[in-house]
């Protein structure tokens, strides 16, 4: 009974020396215990390596849309209407080819696209966008939504930066409780001081600015007094301070891609504008729209 019971303690014994050097194996050799590589801490000890990031998928087969009345083709068709089928997310029109159109083909893009965009929409509505557009399950979801909340009667009724990221942050969190793994492309808002400076060259849009579009831009174009002046560059870095929002809160959503400025910088003309507002894109802008659309969700890579 004595030597049985010397057997199993030296058996003991060797099994917790095999359990040791197996561990100390493991940290010599940097891996866990489901074999992938192990990261050191600082007193070196091995820690699980973080999961990796999500690869962008460049071609995704559902596409739900939100934004404001540039989304919904407002005034690109007829004055003072929405035209959703030239819209550049999900329009279905052939000259325009819109983003989904180019991502999943004519037939495939009427069954899966949807566009919940709102004309006038601002930042504050984009939660309840959200929401709507995460009851479709779509794999990529578009933004693009900020004019409006620079485009107001006055300076001071703008959207103030701090409320424009609440509510932005606000509309992610929306669609990540319903829709976790739906990609996000944001689009920049546009510069607004690049429309001013196009639209005035055409005397019918100067009038129809009068009638109250975007005032805080648009009011008053000819006057080029230092208060005039001042007024239009303060809503433009209202819009790159919004642009820089949606940056900022894209970049902590790993399935998230900012456009980096793309609709921003892109030197348009007249030729892009609506025919019957000189603010709005018209057919031809939402094709450049599409466009740029296209190649920064297809790109390797976030845009630089």
């Amino acid at each position: 009974m004595a030597e049985r019971s010397s057997r199993r303690r030296v058996q003991g014994a060797g099994a917790t020396l095999t359990a040791v050097a197996l561990a100390g194996a493991a940290v010599l050799t940097g891996c866990t215990s489901d074999g992938r590589p192990a990261a050191r801490s600082g007193s070196g000890a091995a820690v699980p390596s973080p999961a990796p990031t999500p690869a962008w998928d460049a071609s995704p087969a559902s596409v739900a849309a939100v934004g404001d009345s540039i989304t919904r083709g407002f005034d690109a068709c007829s004055v003072l209407a929405d035209c959703p089928e030239v819209s550049w997310a999900t329009g279905s029109d052939g000259g325009v080819r819109s983003l989904a159109v180019r991502l999943l083909g004519a037939s495939k893009a009427a069954s899966h696209s949807w566009n919940h965009a709102v004309s006038g929409a601002r930042m504050a509505q984009l939660p309840e966008q959200m929401a709507r557009a995460a009851k479709d399950g779509p794999e990529l979801v578009t933004v693009m939504i900020g004019a409006n909340d620079a485009c107001r009667d006055s300076v001071r009724l703008m959207t103030p930066v701090a409320d424009f990221r609440t509510s932005f942050e606000a509309s992610m969190r929306q669609l990540r409780a319903s829709a976790p793994t739906s990609q996000v492309y944001v689009s920049s808002v546009p510069d607004l001081k690049r429309l001013w400076s196009t639209g005035r060259e055409n005397p019918l849009g100067k009038q129809i600015w009068k009638l109250g579009i975007c005032r805080s831009m648009l009011g008053d174009a000819d006057d080029m007094g230092a208060a005039a002046v001042a007024r239009r560059d303060a809503v433009r870095e209202r819009v790159v301070a919004y642009n820089e929002v949606l940056r900022e809160v894209c970049a902590r959503d790993e399935r998230c891609r900012y456009d980096g400025g793309a609709v921003f910088d892109y030197r348009f003309t007249g030729e892009q504008l609506s025919e019957w507002d000189w603010f709005h894109p018209g057919r031809n802008g939402q094709a450049r729209l599409a466009e740029i659309a296209y190649r920064n969700v297809t790109a390797a890579g976030p845009p630089a």
